[in-house]
């Protein structure tokens, strides 16, 4: 599959199906000015991030390079996870309350994987960008009740920074 700018990605997995999108940047490249990820998707699922679950069924859609030490798994298994712990909800919990819109019935990794790849909606990246910064919240948390890096402290907390591509290293 070519990931080139122009380039159409056709989407057919079990969860969409018939989907596709074009991609306007180049991977990597011209996100918004206040979108500054820490970790690009590669490297968050090499990290471990959502119990392995994630990804299983769509890999086609993404690079290959990315799944090539990607912790993933047929099962939810919390030992894949950075800071082995739980940190998933069902997605019927992000569904109620309003946080999955438009073409992307994951959710917010999701988006920021096809946003990296080069996709731009603007309304879409508008709001799940607002969504990302308000996000923050949590490594002011880690900050103001941490010791510089214990990552004992808060690791559920850590584990979610690293699933919305902030540093939980702090």
């Amino acid at each position: 599959m070519s990931f080139r700018v122009h380039s159409t990605i056709h989407v057919n997995d079990d969860m969409q199906s018939g989907y596709a999108y074009v991609l306007a940047e180049a991977a990597g490249k011209n996100f918004d000015p206040s979108f500054m990820p820490h970790f690009s998707p590669k490297e968050m699922l090499a990290l471990g991030v959502f119990e392995g679950k994630y990804c299983n069924d769509c890999r086609r859609e993404f690079p290959k390079d990315w799944f090539a030490k990607a912790k993933i798994s047929p099962v939810a298994d919390p030992s894949l996870n950075f800071f082995r712990i739980k940190s998933r909800q069902p997605l019927y919990v992000w569904q109620d309350k309003g946080w999955i819109r438009g073409p992307d019935p994951r959710g917010w990794f999701q988006w920021y994987c096809r946003y990296y790849l080069g996709r731009r909606l603007p309304d879409i990246d508008a709001w799940q960008i607002k969504r990302w910064r308000a996000f923050a919240r949590h490594a002011g948390q880690i900050k103001a009740h941490c010791k510089r890096g214990d990552l004992k402290c808060r690791p559920r907390q850590r584990q979610a920074l690293l699933q919305w591509a902030y540093d939980p290293f702090i």
